[in-house]
């Protein structure tokens, strides 16, 4: 509309003066609808070609849209186990710290774990203080039976020496029972160095695997403990937070609420634009937003960032083909926007509903000495489009809210 009566200005309005000043025409007498018609027809036509040619510059150059938004992110509040609730730390609408405690589960199991873990190193601790006195036991067994030995060997030294110097001193079936009596001292003698060995190789192999096998399966239940207590990942606010002791939560069907990070919403805005502004829409575009939840404020922010895809069509595997037509509705350009300066989002709160104009930037090209008089004149028209688009984003920063107070009934 504002384009029109500014055409009009130009055209019909002008013409109108002519014929009422200068030809002394008057409304109601030579000025009626049909030699309105007829007399301005061609102030009529330029005009509707101008407001087409200023509307086609505007929404192409200077592309807006009302698709704006300031998306947050959330954060669920999940337990990495399953469990009934024990103790609620903190409320609905709460604020939390990174690292602040939510809302403990019951633990018995895993404390009852983590004793059985603990007492399981107490034994292996046990176990190697007798595998020690074992150890002791087995060195006096060794030297008791490597004397015994020696004691058999000797006595069979000196009955053989006997023997040979007198066969009658000495039976012979003496002698055979005094070396098997020596070969099994023998025997023994090597029998408690096997158990020495035995030993010394579970104190030293066994037993601390034992006892690492144990320190494992008590850290793992300490850390099954410790997932009992949950804990807030982001400074922010806990929002449809609900819990009460005695209340089951699981990670996979029931979480315990929401956590709104501090900074959500607060850093860039959302933008979509019309896929015919896929060629103008570029990073580093300025931009002018203003916000229902701060009205009568323009911010000025500028393009980040451009999604060079588009949401609309894309497509999931499933066991169905995908007809073309479900996905005829047009999709926008995605745009991420940042204040140009340092707390611009301030007052717009997280989620806040906004419109938004952006700026083609020409000040490079029209600078350059190759630039011909044909181009030179369309970029100054352009930027001339530019003002008069920024003075309309201004008119809808002080209508935005009473439009908005119409279309919610109020």
């Amino acid at each position: 509309m504002l384009e029109l009566l500014l055409c009009s200005m130009l055209t019909i309005f002008p013409d109108y003066l002519f014929r009422r000043y200068v030809q002394d025409k008057r409304i109601g007498r030579e000025i009626t609808f049909y030699s309105v018609w007829f007399e301005l027809r061609w102030g009529i036509t330029a005009c509707l070609i101008l407001t087409v040619s200023l509307i086609t510059l505007i929404f192409y150059f200077h592309p807006a849209t009302t698709a704006v938004t300031a998306v947050f992110r959330t954060v669920t509040i999940l337990p990495e186990t399953g469990g009934r609730v024990a103790e609620v730390f903190v409320g609905l609408n709460d604020k939390v710290e990174a690292g602040q405690p939510l809302f403990r589960l019951d633990s018995s199991q895993q404390e009852a774990a983590h004793e059985s873990a603990r007492r399981t190193i107490a034994e292996v601790d046990a176990a190697t203080e007798v595998a020690r006195s074992e150890l002791a036991v087995a060195d006096g067994q060794i030297r008791q039976a490597e004397s015994a030995h020696r004691d058999a060997l000797a006595e069979l030294e000196t009955k053989t020496e006997l023997r040979r110097r007198n066969p009658n001193t000495v039976p012979l079936r003496e002698l055979e029972r005094l070396r098997d009596v020596a070969e099994g001292q023998q025997g023994a003698a090597e029998a408690a160095l096997a158990n020495k060995q035995a030993l010394q190789t579970k104190i030293a192999s066994l037993l601390p695997a034992q006892k690492a096998s144990a320190e494992a399966a008590l850290a793992q239940a300490q850390v099954e403990i410790d997932k009992t207590l949950v804990r807030a990942g982001v400074t922010g606010t806990v929002q449809q937070f609900t819990l009460r002791p005695g209340d089951v939560v699981n990670p996979m069907l029931r979480p315990a609420g929401i956590l709104v990070p501090a900074e959500a919403g607060r850093l860039a805005l959302v933008a979509g634009f019309g896929q015919i502004e896929a060629q103008v829409i570029k990073t580093g575009m300025i931009t002018e937003v203003t916000c229902i939840g701060k009205p009568f404020t323009v911010i000025p922010m500028v393009v980040t960032q451009v999604q060079d895809a588009i949401a609309s069509g894309q497509f999931r595997p499933t066991d169905q083909l995908i007809d073309v037509t479900q996905m005829a509705r047009p999709g926008t350009i995605t745009a991420f926007l940042e204040p140009l300066y340092a707390g611009g989002l301030e007052g717009v709160p997280p989620g806040g509903s906004c419109i938004a104009n952006a700026y083609t930037n020409n000040h490079d090209e029209l600078e350059s000495d190759n630039l011909g008089t044909p181009r030179w004149l369309f970029l100054h028209m352009v930027d001339t489009v530019g003002i008069v688009h920024a003075a309309i984003l201004r008119i809808q920063a002080l209508l935005l809210p009473v439009q908005t107070l119409v279309l919610t009934g109020h």
